[in-house]
């Protein structure tokens, strides 16, 4: 049975990766901030959970009880556009603030994990972060660049992991609807504009993402690192 982490796995795309790995009899624990969110996912998944900030280094360490102590997969799908909601401001902390903050959710919290969850994996493992079609200049500011800083690290990650028989890859999604993502903020004219964006006419959904986990996950992609697998119905052509 492998042991297999999901950060950012009590709603949405994280949720629907879990329940795709748990599907397959592998134990999974997903990792979140808000601990009832998780307890109750976890409970529907048959799945364990581990409540904790992946932004704080603190909190990540003392985390480390709760987290397996063999890790086959680790996948790093915590993060959001924090930007959402946000009052802009011209006022140079308020700026700098905005970036730090995408940054953090979005960069340092798989970057975070990782490091501290790579002395747990050997030969076979698998790192799976989850990126966005934002990384290649499609816009979104501080959020599309931390996703595009997150392909480069995960390039050296692949480098560094590769000789251990550890593979590191992206998932980099578009449109995904059944999430949290927008906050509500997504119109109908929004979804139709970037539904007219992909080559098959529809927008993505969580199992879209999942199963491409899966499968970056699976002993046929024991030669697939480094990679950057874009899941967008054509919006974005990889290429």
């Amino acid at each position: 049975m492998r042991e297999i982490v999901v950060t950012g796995g009590g709603t949405g795309i994280g949720y629907a990766i879990a329940e795709a790995f748990v599907s397959l009899g592998d134990h999974v624990t997903i990792t979140g901030r808000r601990e009832q969110v998780l307890k109750e996912a976890a409970e529907r998944l048959g799945a364990a959970y581990a409540a904790f900030d992946a932004t704080s280094p603190g909190e990540v360490r003392e985390a480390l009880r709760s987290l397996p102590e063999r890790v086959d997969v680790l996948v790093n799908n915590a993060g959001g556009n924090t930007n959402l909601g946000r009052r802009w401001s011209d006022e140079l902390m308020d700026v700098a603030q905005a970036w730090w903050a995408n940054l953090n959710a979005n960069l340092m919290s798989a970057v975070l994990v990782t490091t501290a969850l790579t002395a747990r994996m050997g030969d076979g493992g698998r790192i799976v972060s989850i990126g966005s079609i934002a990384a290649r200049g499609t816009g979104s500011g501080s959020y599309g660049a931390a996703k595009a800083a997150m392909e480069s690290w995960t390039a050296d990650l692949a480098a560094e992991l590769g000789p251990k028989g550890i593979t590191a890859n992206v998932v980099s999604p578009g449109l995904v609807l059944d999430t949290e993502f927008f906050r509500g903020r997504l119109t109908e004219d929004g979804i139709r504009a970037r539904v007219e964006n992909t080559r098959n006419g529809r927008p993505g959904s969580p199992a879209d993402v999942a199963d491409t986990v899966l499968f970056l996950a699976s002993a046929g992609a024991r030669h697939v690192t480094g990679q950057v697998v874009h899941v967008n119905g054509g919006a974005y052509l990889g290429r």
